[in-house]
């Protein structure tokens, strides 16, 4: 199974290492080269350095023969295009993408796209922390 990750930061770099580690062909993509060491000196995938709403980047990195991606770059806006661009001109099976706002997570998700939101998961999980130990006369 082939995999593209978009934005190799902390969380994109661990979601690919992951994936090659389940044994998926993964291919990073990141304007930074500085990416590329995030994924490891014994890094077992490709990487094409070049921004993920390039569409030749995207091609060098196989978009047209992947089975799923993980969009993870820094900016909501950015991660939801490229997720409609993978989606949409490249026929991608499965794409994720990962969106920090949570009322714009939950309105591309309503809209069908497969999105992971962060922010609403800590707040949910922050939450129900405080309300399994809290005293029992709290309101």
């Amino acid at each position: 199974m082939k995999a593209l990750v978009i934005g190799c930061g902390r969380v994109g770099s661990a979601v690919a290492k992951g994936l090659v580690a389940e044994g998926w062909d993964v291919t990073g993509v990141d304007g930074s080269e500085d990416a590329l060491l995030r994924l490891g000196p014994g890094w077992r995938g490709g990487f094409v350095l070049g921004h993920g709403m390039d569409t030749s980047v995207l091609e060098r990195a196989g978009a047209d023969a992947a089975d799923a991606a993980v969009v993870a770059t820094d900016g909501d806006n950015t991660n939801l295009v490229i997720g409609q661009v993978l989606d949409k001109r490249y026929g991608i099976a499965t794409v994720v993408v990962r969106v920090l706002d949570p009322a714009r997570a939950r309105f591309y998700s309503e809209r069908g796209m497969n999105t992971v939101c962060p922010t609403q998961t800590a707040i949910s999980t922050l939450l129900e922390s405080v309300q399994a130990r809290a005293p029992a006369e709290a309101p």
